[in-house]
Protein backbone atom coordinates (compact mmCIF):
# COMPACT_ATOMS: atom_id res chain seq x y z
CA UNK A 1 0.00 0.00 0.00
CA UNK A 2 1.17 3.58 -0.43
CA UNK A 3 0.00 6.57 1.06
CA UNK A 4 -0.88 10.28 -0.51
CA UNK A 5 0.91 13.27 1.90
CA UNK A 6 -1.37 16.59 0.50
CA UNK A 7 0.68 19.47 1.18
CA UNK A 8 -0.60 22.21 -0.85
CA UNK A 9 -1.73 25.43 -0.24
CA UNK A 10 0.21 28.44 1.15
CA UNK A 11 -0.04 30.27 5.02
CA UNK A 12 0.60 33.81 5.76
CA UNK A 13 2.37 33.58 8.44
CA UNK A 14 4.62 30.46 6.92
CA UNK A 15 6.26 33.12 5.37
CA UNK A 16 8.24 34.30 8.56
CA UNK A 17 10.20 30.67 8.26
CA UNK A 18 11.44 31.54 4.75
CA UNK A 19 9.16 29.56 2.96
CA UNK A 20 5.43 29.42 1.83
CA UNK A 21 3.51 26.41 2.56
CA UNK A 22 3.33 25.80 5.97
CA UNK A 23 4.33 21.99 5.29
CA UNK A 24 7.82 23.46 5.31
CA UNK A 25 7.71 25.33 8.51
CA UNK A 26 10.68 24.18 10.80
CA UNK A 27 9.60 21.76 14.10
CA UNK A 28 11.64 20.78 16.51
CA UNK A 29 14.65 21.31 13.53
CA UNK A 30 12.81 19.75 10.62
CA UNK A 31 9.83 20.47 8.32
CA UNK A 32 6.26 19.71 9.82
CA UNK A 33 5.84 17.22 6.49
CA UNK A 34 9.53 15.37 7.31
CA UNK A 35 7.67 14.21 10.50
CA UNK A 36 4.95 12.85 8.53
CA UNK A 37 7.35 11.37 5.85
CA UNK A 38 8.84 9.89 8.50
CA UNK A 39 5.83 7.85 10.09
CA UNK A 40 4.48 6.92 7.05
CA UNK A 41 7.96 5.41 5.74
CA UNK A 42 7.98 3.41 9.32
CA UNK A 43 4.95 1.81 8.75
CA UNK A 44 6.42 0.87 5.75
CA UNK A 45 4.82 3.22 3.02
CA UNK A 46 6.01 4.82 0.32
CA UNK A 47 4.60 8.15 -0.34
CA UNK A 48 3.21 10.09 -3.14
CA UNK A 49 3.83 14.21 -2.39
CA UNK A 50 1.75 16.85 -3.38
CA UNK A 51 2.84 20.59 -2.88
CA UNK A 52 6.86 21.78 -2.72
CA UNK A 53 9.04 19.40 -0.59
CA UNK A 54 12.53 21.16 -1.03
CA UNK A 55 14.72 19.11 1.84
CA UNK A 56 12.95 16.38 3.07
CA UNK A 57 13.86 13.33 4.53
CA UNK A 58 12.82 10.62 3.95
CA UNK A 59 11.88 12.01 0.20
CA UNK A 60 8.57 11.12 -1.96
CA UNK A 61 8.74 8.09 -4.20
CA UNK A 62 7.05 11.17 -6.25
CA UNK A 63 6.46 14.64 -6.17
CA UNK A 64 3.62 16.41 -7.66
CA UNK A 65 2.71 20.03 -8.14
CA UNK A 66 -0.27 21.81 -5.74
CA UNK A 67 -3.12 21.82 -8.03
CA UNK A 68 -4.55 24.58 -5.86
CA UNK A 69 -7.34 22.66 -3.95
CA UNK A 70 -7.81 19.67 -1.69
CA UNK A 71 -9.46 17.86 -4.25
CA UNK A 72 -7.71 19.05 -6.94
CA UNK A 73 -4.34 17.64 -5.18
CA UNK A 74 -5.99 14.16 -4.19
CA UNK A 75 -7.32 13.73 -7.91
CA UNK A 76 -3.75 14.03 -9.01
CA UNK A 77 -2.27 11.90 -6.62
CA UNK A 78 -4.36 9.42 -7.50
CA UNK A 79 -3.78 8.75 -10.81
CA UNK A 80 -0.05 7.51 -9.68
CA UNK A 81 -1.35 4.66 -7.07
CA UNK A 82 -3.73 1.75 -7.39
CA UNK A 83 -5.67 -0.17 -5.06
CA UNK A 84 -6.23 1.28 -1.45
CA UNK A 85 -4.35 4.00 -0.19
CA UNK A 86 -3.58 6.01 2.80
CA UNK A 87 -4.25 9.96 2.58
CA UNK A 88 -2.30 12.34 5.39
CA UNK A 89 -2.62 16.43 5.44
CA UNK A 90 1.27 17.23 5.86
CA UNK A 91 1.00 19.34 9.29
CA UNK A 92 0.76 16.41 11.83
CA UNK A 93 4.15 16.01 13.41
CA UNK A 94 2.88 13.70 15.89
CA UNK A 95 2.42 10.95 14.22
CA UNK A 96 3.93 7.71 14.30
CA UNK A 97 4.37 4.50 12.42
CA UNK A 98 2.58 2.89 15.05
CA UNK A 99 -0.32 5.40 15.08
CA UNK A 100 -0.39 4.54 11.15
CA UNK A 101 -0.23 0.54 11.70
CA UNK A 102 -3.37 1.06 13.98
CA UNK A 103 -4.82 2.57 11.25
CA UNK A 104 -4.18 0.03 8.47
CA UNK A 105 -4.68 -2.76 10.91
CA UNK A 106 -8.07 -1.90 11.91
CA UNK A 107 -9.72 -0.04 9.58
CA UNK A 108 -13.28 -1.46 8.49
CA UNK A 109 -13.17 -2.72 4.69
CA UNK A 110 -15.14 0.58 2.79
CA UNK A 111 -14.60 2.72 0.22
CA UNK A 112 -14.04 5.40 3.05
CA UNK A 113 -12.64 5.28 6.00
CA UNK A 114 -11.82 8.44 8.24
CA UNK A 115 -10.18 7.98 11.94
CA UNK A 116 -11.83 9.63 14.95
CA UNK A 117 -10.15 10.10 18.25
CA UNK A 118 -12.04 10.39 21.86
CA UNK A 119 -11.75 13.70 23.85
CA UNK A 120 -10.15 12.26 26.55
CA UNK A 121 -7.30 10.84 24.69
CA UNK A 122 -6.54 13.90 23.04
CA UNK A 123 -6.63 15.76 26.06
CA UNK A 124 -4.75 13.25 27.75
CA UNK A 125 -1.89 13.39 26.07
CA UNK A 126 -1.98 17.00 24.20
CA UNK A 127 -3.76 19.26 27.08
CA UNK A 128 -3.40 22.21 25.58
CA UNK A 129 -4.39 22.16 21.80
CA UNK A 130 -8.01 23.28 20.63
CA UNK A 131 -9.58 20.75 18.44
CA UNK A 132 -13.09 20.73 17.21
CA UNK A 133 -15.52 18.13 19.10
CA UNK A 134 -18.44 16.75 17.91
CA UNK A 135 -20.95 14.95 20.46
CA UNK A 136 -22.64 11.88 19.58
CA UNK A 137 -24.20 8.64 21.66
CA UNK A 138 -20.46 6.79 21.97
CA UNK A 139 -18.84 9.48 23.08
CA UNK A 140 -16.96 13.44 21.77
CA UNK A 141 -14.77 12.74 19.02
CA UNK A 142 -12.57 15.35 17.11
CA UNK A 143 -11.64 13.75 13.13
CA UNK A 144 -8.29 12.90 12.35
CA UNK A 145 -6.29 13.96 9.24
CA UNK A 146 -5.79 10.82 7.81
CA UNK A 147 -7.99 9.15 5.48
CA UNK A 148 -8.14 5.48 3.85
CA UNK A 149 -9.71 4.73 1.03
CA UNK A 150 -10.08 2.62 -1.97
CA UNK A 151 -9.07 4.41 -5.72
CA UNK A 152 -11.83 2.81 -7.60
CA UNK A 153 -14.56 3.46 -5.52
CA UNK A 154 -13.09 6.89 -4.48
CA UNK A 155 -14.37 8.43 -8.19
CA UNK A 156 -17.63 7.08 -7.93
CA UNK A 157 -18.22 9.62 -4.51
CA UNK A 158 -15.75 12.60 -6.09
CA UNK A 159 -18.52 14.89 -7.82
CA UNK A 160 -20.50 14.16 -4.77
CA UNK A 161 -17.91 15.38 -2.44
CA UNK A 162 -17.36 18.64 -4.88
CA UNK A 163 -20.42 19.42 -4.05
CA UNK A 164 -19.77 19.57 -0.58
CA UNK A 165 -16.61 20.97 -0.02
CA UNK A 166 -18.29 23.93 -2.43
CA UNK A 167 -21.12 24.20 -0.48
CA UNK A 168 -18.51 24.79 2.93
CA UNK A 169 -19.45 28.36 3.05
CA UNK A 170 -23.07 28.09 2.33
CA UNK A 171 -24.57 26.35 5.85
CA UNK A 172 -27.95 26.60 5.09
CA UNK A 173 -27.81 24.88 1.77
CA UNK A 174 -24.58 22.25 3.12
CA UNK A 175 -27.46 21.61 6.32
CA UNK A 176 -30.46 20.71 3.10
CA UNK A 177 -28.05 18.25 2.12
CA UNK A 178 -26.82 16.68 5.01
CA UNK A 179 -30.14 16.71 6.78
CA UNK A 180 -32.03 18.53 8.99
CA UNK A 181 -32.73 15.21 11.45
CA UNK A 182 -29.06 14.58 11.53
CA UNK A 183 -28.13 18.39 12.59
CA UNK A 184 -30.81 18.70 15.14
CA UNK A 185 -29.81 14.97 17.13
CA UNK A 186 -26.25 16.24 16.77
CA UNK A 187 -26.99 19.26 18.32
CA UNK A 188 -28.32 17.35 20.97
CA UNK A 189 -26.31 14.49 21.52
CA UNK A 190 -28.81 11.95 20.21
CA UNK A 191 -26.41 10.70 16.70
CA UNK A 192 -24.91 7.42 16.68
CA UNK A 193 -21.97 7.04 15.31
CA UNK A 194 -23.53 4.11 12.70
CA UNK A 195 -26.15 7.04 11.46
CA UNK A 196 -23.36 9.15 10.60
CA UNK A 197 -21.73 6.52 8.60
CA UNK A 198 -25.31 6.00 7.15
CA UNK A 199 -25.94 9.13 6.03
CA UNK A 200 -22.36 9.81 4.68
CA UNK A 201 -22.66 6.49 2.67
CA UNK A 202 -26.05 7.84 1.12
CA UNK A 203 -24.45 11.54 0.53
CA UNK A 204 -21.40 10.33 -1.45
CA UNK A 205 -23.08 7.20 -2.99
CA UNK A 206 -20.07 4.75 -1.45
CA UNK A 207 -19.51 2.85 1.71
CA UNK A 208 -18.59 5.44 4.51
CA UNK A 209 -17.32 4.17 8.06
CA UNK A 210 -15.68 5.88 11.14
CA UNK A 211 -12.73 4.17 12.86
CA UNK A 212 -12.46 4.94 16.65
CA UNK A 213 -8.66 4.92 16.79
CA UNK A 214 -6.87 5.29 20.75
CA UNK A 215 -3.95 7.59 19.15
CA UNK A 216 -4.88 11.54 19.52
CA UNK A 217 -1.43 12.05 17.12
CA UNK A 218 -3.41 11.39 14.07
CA UNK A 219 -5.77 14.09 15.16
CA UNK A 220 -3.41 16.93 16.57
CA UNK A 221 -2.23 19.28 13.36
CA UNK A 222 -0.70 22.34 13.44
CA UNK A 223 -3.01 25.18 12.36
CA UNK A 224 -1.74 27.92 13.90
CA UNK A 225 1.99 29.35 14.56
CA UNK A 226 1.48 29.06 18.14
CA UNK A 227 1.22 25.31 17.83
CA UNK A 228 4.83 24.92 17.18
CA UNK A 229 5.54 25.28 20.37
CA UNK A 230 3.80 22.58 21.37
Amino acid sequence: MEAIVLAGGAEPWAEKYGVRSKALVPYRGRPLAAWVMEALAGAGLSVVYVGEAQGLSPSPRLVLPDRGSLLDNLEAALAHVEGRVLVATADIPHLTPEAVRFVLEKAPKAALVYPIVPKEAVEARFPKTRRTYARLKEGTFTGGNLLLLDKALFFQALPLARRVVALRKRPLALARLVGWDVLFKLLLGRLSLGEVEARAGRILGVEAKALITPYPEVGVDVDREEELVS
